[in-house]
């Protein structure tokens, strides 16, 4: 047992009231519940008395109380076990008590593990093993499925919208407020920052792509980092977009009479015809963006500038994939296989009568009946004033496809299958939904992976398949 500060925590969803979150502890994911909400007392702010106590009952847990007063040696003869049941107050329930104190208070000894119970859905420690494993393999037989459709990650890039092959993109990030300057660098080249500890060059789209690489500094400008011959490179865009499944059969080859031209043209390696045609993507071709002897500059400079990380073994293949989203304070994650696109969140969304109230209407996307969720208000967390970040998922299910409105993307995250542990031994509903958890103990951050099938329950299920049985025009 220990005590410690009240930890920051990851907000588990439509998880039982009395569970307050998850934490990072030295490593590990820690349930955090409180004490208060266990007896079903009305929660209190958190003050600089607050603890947590960590205890261990099969399974580490920390308990948030009020404040600790004494750490206390009891004598057994002292504990009265016989009068427990009458000295229990509304949801207490005890194990004993005794006298403390100069004054020689009665302080209660609760039953914890009955008190968890009572709040938590227990499971088997063999069933949830078993379930552990098996998400597990279907996180990795799902990251190795093949698809009909090539992911790519779009950007703008003077005024246009250019994409890049999603499995070259290693996550796209904020222009960093400091940035060194390269001496005699090309104009393409921005410069250096520095992202957790590594070194990364910055090299200016606009410029690679044959436009005007004068730089002028923009909130809303992005890098992206890919990896080049064993170098990660920032390419710094105007804006991010979105993250789209292209079909096959709309993606064309750059026509001849562009290909043979040296300019920035020639970086682009086919086009793809989305939105009937409406929406044109330039997709480049990460081989042709660098010329060889920029290469080679940015590598000594790389080489030049090591850090310890910087002879870090390559990743290795079996990796998974994930689109990391906010929610308030909180992360979430999607299997990357689930996510169909990620666009704005449209300016008209057609109400549906005697629907839940998370269920924001239908869209017409592409001919197809889109139910929207608000995610916030499946989540039971309060509105959201309507905000640029906010941006529309599209996700697929064996059965459905639906539209999830988010406060904002935050990253496309890669990590190993050993990485994602199964979530901890709660309820039942909350281990369906929650997949498993990714803890990146380096930020203190902890991403929960969502299950994308249970973010639509029974209802939400007979409800698509009835929009589907009467078609787009019945609704739209």
């Amino acid at each position: 047992m220990e005590v410690i500060r009240v930890p920051v925590m990851a907000r588990v969803p439509q998880g039982p009231v009395a569970l307050l979150g998850l934490a990072n502890l030295r490593g590990a994911v820690l349930p955090v519940a409180g004490l208060r909400e266990l007896l079903k007392k009305p929660p209190a702010a958190v003050s600089g008395a607050t603890r947590a106590i960590v205890l261990d009952i099969g399974a580490p847990i920390a308990l948030v109380v009020d404040s600790v007063e004494t750490l206390e040696a009891v004598d057994p003869a002292q504990i009265e076990t016989r009068q427990n049941e009458m000295s229990a107050e509304g949801s207490e329930k005890l194990l004993g008590a005794f006298p403390t104190g100069r004054q020689k208070q009665v302080a209660k000894i609760l039953d914890i593990k009955v008190l968890l119970e009572a709040a938590f859905a227990k499971r088997a420690g063999a069933v949830h093993q078993a379930r552990g494993s098996r998400g597990a393999a279907k996180l990795e037989h799902a990251s190795s499925n093949s698809r009909n459709a090539e992911m790519i990650v779009t950007f703008m890039v003077a005024g246009q919208e250019f994409a890049l092959p999603l499995e070259v993109v290693q996550e796209i990030l904020p222009l960093p407020e400091t940035v060194a300057a390269v001496a005699r660098a090309e104009q393409i080249v921005l410069g250096v920052t520095s992202v957790r500890d590594t070194l990364l060059p910055l090299l200016s789209l606009r410029g690679l792509l044959g436009f005007s690489a004068g730089h002028t500094r923009d909130d809303r400008e992005k890098v992206v980092v890919m990896n080049v011959s064993g170098t990660q490179v920032g390419l710094v865009a105007d804006g991010a977009r979105a993250i789209v499944a292209a079909e096959a059969e709309l993606i064309d080859p750059i026509p001849a009479v562009l290909a043979a031209r040296t300019g920035g043209e020639s970086r682009i390696k086919s086009i793809y015809r989305g939105e009937a045609g409406r929406r044109l993507i330039s997709i480049l071709s990460p081989e042709q963006l660098f010329r060889e002897d920029v290469m080679q500059r940015l590598v000594g400079a790389n080489q030049s500038e090591k850090t310890e990380h910087a002879g870090e073994e390559t990743r290795a293949k079996a990796e998974l994939i994930f689109l990391v989203f906010r929610l308030g304070d909180d992360e979430f994650g999607l299997p990357i296989e689930s996510v169909v696109e990620v666009a704005q969140v449209p300016p008209q969304i057609t109400r549906v009568p005697k629907t839940p109230k998370f269920l924001e209407g239908v869209v017409n996307l592409r001919g197809d009946v889109l139910p929207v969720v608000d995610q916030r208000k499946r989540f039971d967390m309060p509105n959201l004033d309507t905000g640029a970040a906010r941006r529309l998922v599209v996700i697929k299910t064996d059965r459905h496809r639906a539209g999830l409105i988010v406060d904002s993307i935050s990253h496309v995250l890669r990590t190993s299958p050993d990485s994602v542990e199964p979530p901890p031994e709660l309820t039942d509903a909350t281990s369906r939904l929650v997949r498993g958890v990714v803890n990146l103990e380096h930020s203190g951050r902890i991403v929960l992976v969502l299950d994308p099938t249970e973010l639509l329950t029974r209802a939400e299920h007979e409800l698509l398949d009835a929009f589907q049985a009467e078609g787009p025009k019945a609704h739209v």
